[in-house]
């Protein structure tokens, strides 16, 4: 049986590093202390088929405790997933279909195990228990909690307060994340700040079924692309299987004040290391983009390796800094008549045909040869070599 590390200093990092708020954390850190293995539970609903940065630090998060040999229950929320999260929706999410969500899913385990040990850790789907329930379970999960504890949330008393309307189904969803907590008797639960009505829920959810709650540790919010937070519905992120040179370059693209809080939710870099570049920023000691192509190197190294992260920076440096030419650009057939936008979505040259269409309002999709700016998402596929956002390449031919 593995050997639990109880490095104080080890376990006073995963209480603070990134992290917003821990609910019972004076139990929790003599819980760690004592050696006692805990289950650690973290569920990502397959709303789209990557999984994105903004994931990366509780995703880290369960790889700090993995490394101190606690357990680590890893939940794919396919059943959540259809129903739909609304936890920072200002408008109702709509539900996803099983065969979607099915498709989203398949390669979830193994973009998480880019990260963590998968193989060590316990693999769940959450349609194992939830499509068991029925009326009576869920009347008795439902009467845990009142109709004022769910509008009294922002977005929802925001919603409200707009006239926008307010599914019921909406209100089931924290009873459903908080029953995955009593299926796998969870001992910490991680989620971003986000998550915390649902993640409460949990807890209470567990003190009905006679356990013990759940401690909480919910991470900072990863900003995108954009400055937003970062969002698949969005098209503004950075997916932990982008291709390496992709990941650089999309690294590189981000705003300069989301340096440092990247470098502290999605890297593994010191602390004492990310202080002194903090200071230096603000000294105006640096460069941001030195600082940033360091942040680059060190994303591409965790989801990749270092040998890539080495090559997509050499990449970067002869394609955008000495302004030459990439030296493979991907080159896609296309038939006459198809759009410029479904060819390269159907390729993943894009996330979405969302990411397209806003990369296209921005003035960021152009024609190398020609010079020519499409903003038309309707516009045809055309031949010759494309540049999409400030990083992407791609050549396309006719069939």
């Amino acid at each position: 049986m593995t050997h639990i590390d109880t490095d104080t200093q080890k376990i006073d990092e995963i209480l603070s590093r990134g992290v917003e708020e821990v609910v019972g954390k004076d139990d929790l850190r003599r819980e760690l202390l004592s050696g006692k293995r805990l289950r650690i539970k973290f569920g990502v609903d397959p709303t789209s088929p990557n999984i994105h940065l903004g994931r990366m630090a509780p995703i880290l998060k369960l790889r700090d405790f993995q490394n101190l040999g606690h357990t680590i229950v890893f939940i794919v929320g396919d059943f959540t997933g259809i129903i739909g999260d609304t936890s920072d929706k200002e408008a109702e999410r709509p539900m996803l279909s099983e065969k979607e969500v099915k498709k989203n899913l398949k390669t979830y385990f193994a973009q998480a195990g880019k990260v963590l040990n998968m193989r060590a850790s316990e693999k769940k789907y959450n349609s194992a228990w939830l499509k068991k329930l029925g009326y009576k379970e869920i009347g008795e999960q439902a009467d845990i909690f009142s109709v004022s504890d769910f509008i009294a949330r922002d977005n929802i008393k925001k919603r409200l307060t707009e006239g926008k309307r307010v599914s019921l189904r909406e209100v089931l969803y924290p009873l459903m994340q908080g029953y995955d907590s009593v299926k796998t008797h969870a001992d910490v639960e991680i989620g971003g700040t986000d998550q915390r009505f649902n993640i409460l829920a949990g807890r209470k959810m567990q003190e009905h079924y006679g356990q013990k709650p759940q401690h909480i540790i919910l991470t900072g919010l990863v900003a995108g692309l954009d400055g937003r937070k970062m969002s698949s519905s969005w098209g503004n992120t950075i997916n932990i299987a982008d291709a390496p040179a992709e990941m650089y370059g999309k690294v590189m693209s981000m705003r300069d004040d989301a340096i440092i809080s990247y470098f502290i939710s999605c890297t593994r870099v010191p602390a004492a290391e990310v202080e002194k570049m903090r200071d230096a920023l603000k000294a105006g000691e640096t460069n941001p983009r030195d600082i940033k192509m360091r942040l680059a190197r060190e994303i591409v190294a965790l989801a990749h390796s270092e040998k890539e992260a080495q090559k997509a920076e050499e990449e970067f440096v002869r394609t955008f800094q000495k302004k030459e030419a990439p030296e493979d650009i991907l080159e896609i057939r296309a038939e006459d008549g198809v759009s410029l936008c479904d060819v390269l979505a159907a390729a993943k040259i894009v996330s979405s045909k969302n990411e397209f269409r806003r990369l296209a309002e921005e003035g960021a999709v152009k024609n190398v040869e020609s010079r020519e700016i499409v903003r038309d998402p309707k516009a045809a596929a055309k031949a010759g070599v494309w540049k999409i956002g400030k990083r992407r390449f791609v050549k396309i031919t006719k069939k």
